[in-house]
């Protein structure tokens, strides 16, 4: 992922978001992040040709209106949509949450650490991925 690239976080807890928000600072990340509440707002950010296309997307599970694994099912099978890398950043650690997201293509499963130390190493270790890793054009 470019310097320049967006990232677009997918949260609907505030104190989650300000979180990843401040580890991403913390680590100095170029990235510009950009924020919405939930799935349906996701696909209406990503559809909008203003707003800038995303090199990763942050997506949380549990949220209101369209949830992660729904917003998965339709931007999976989005021809515009579906070589964005996700990356699962969510509380859930049941099986079949994984196992359904996988199957709906994600690039990754992180479950959030509760100690905010373990939460910067989780996303020093995103992002050190994603700066090295090479995504298709659009």
């Amino acid at each position: 992922m470019r310097s320049d690239q967006a990232i677009l976080l997918v949260e609907d807890d505030q104190v989650d978001a300000m979180t990843i928000k401040r580890a991403l600072r913390q680590l100095g990340s170029p990235n510009p992040l950009h924020h919405v509440t939930d799935g349906e707002k996701a696909l209406e950010f990503l559809r909008d040709p203003a707003k800038p296309r995303p090199g990763l997307i942050l997506l949380d599970l549990n949220m209101p209106r369209m949830n992660g694994l729904e917003f998965l099912s339709h931007a999976k099978v989005d021809p515009d949509l579906k070589t964005i890398p996700v990356v699962v950043l969510t509380t859930s650690g049941e099986d079949g949450d994984r196992v359904t997201s996988f199957e709906r293509s994600v690039a990754g499963y992180m479950v959030k650490p509760v100690e905010y130390p373990q939460f910067v190493e989780t996303m020093r270790k995103i992002h050190e991925y994603w700066v090295v890793s090479e995504t298709p054009p659009h």
